[in-house]
């Protein structure tokens, strides 16, 4: 076994004896027994709570080198009440790939968030989750990207890019955006297959856009990085923007996007933008 995993092993050991020593019995309905000198729950009580075997159980907290689902490490994680970061750290150490909750996909923005994209303004900021939905904006970028499509309740910025007649997409070169986006979803794509959410959307998207069904089949992988778009505006012309995608601690999966004028002519047209936004009556 490699040094890296035996420390691992190491760990979770340690982890899992501290997390089963601070839950008692009262905390799980069991009464304390006589004779009790665990501070906690037994290892036998916490595999009998989370229906699994004892001397698996037994083996885990011990370290060995044993296989753990997410169901098993799921149901553990519920008896010694763990919360979502010790939730994601059990997982890490159990080398097992983590993923969260769709309370979490789907995690509301915090009022320090949207304060901190409302202070780009008038650069134009959003914040996406893995799957593009769009979470949260500020007045900039409601007034670049002004398309307002929702889908099933959520407006998705890829629902968006693939179902508008192209005339009237905000992006220039979708033949060029379109597959690194979908290249993107799909990476993310793969932490969630079987997800019901998941897979309905996709499915939805392939049947709303020939186009997207094209690019999906490709099964092309890209992660996230600063790209540079340009976009469309009725009132201004084209601007040319950098996007750079900063991760959001407490929200897995969630990013903000922020965008940067590309060039002066650019900058120019984004301060034309925000002087005639009043106008318009989307401030």
């Amino acid at each position: 076994m490699a040094a890296p995993t035996q420390r691992r092993r190491s760990e979770l050991a340690t982890f899992l004896r501290s997390r089963r020593a601070r839950v008692t019995p009262a905390d799980v309905g069991m009464p304390p027994g006589l004779r009790r000198r665990t501070p906690g729950l037994r290892r036998e009580e916490v595999a009998q709570l989370s229906g699994v075997g004892v001397t698996w159980y037994t083996w885990l907290e011990q370290g060995r080198p044993i296989n753990a689902s997410a169901q098993v490490l799921d149901a553990v994680a519920r008896t010694l009440r763990l919360d979502r970061p010790e939730r994601e750290h059990l997982y890490h150490l159990a080398e097992v790939p983590y993923a969260p909750d769709r309370a979490d996909d789907v995690a509301a923005v915090s009022p320090e968030v949207q304060g901190i994209i409302d202070a780009l303004d008038p650069r134009p900021a959003v914040v996406y989750n893995a799957r593009y939905d769009v979470l949260a904006t500020n007045a900039a970028y409601r007034h670049l990207f002004d398309v307002d499509v929702h889908e099933g309740g959520v407006r998705n910025v890829l629902w968006v890019l693939f179902t508008v007649p192209e005339p009237s997409c905000p992006l220039v070169f979708r033949e060029a955006e379109l597959p690194l986006m979908v290249a993107q979803l799909r990476g993310a794509y793969g932490r969630h297959v079987g997800e019901p959410d998941w897979e309905s959307f996709v499915r939805r998207l392939r049947a709303a856009s020939p186009y997207f069904a094209e690019l999906w089949e490709s099964g092309d992988v890209v992660p996230p990085g600063p790209r540079v778009k340009t976009f469309r505006h009725t009132a201004v012309g084209e601007i040319r923007m950098t996007s750079v995608s900063l991760s959001i601690n407490g929200m897995p999966e969630c990013r903000i996007v922020a965008y940067t004028p590309n060039d002066e002519e650019s900058r120019q047209r984004t301060v034309a933008l925000w002087e005639i936004r009043p106008e318009t009556g989307r401030s």
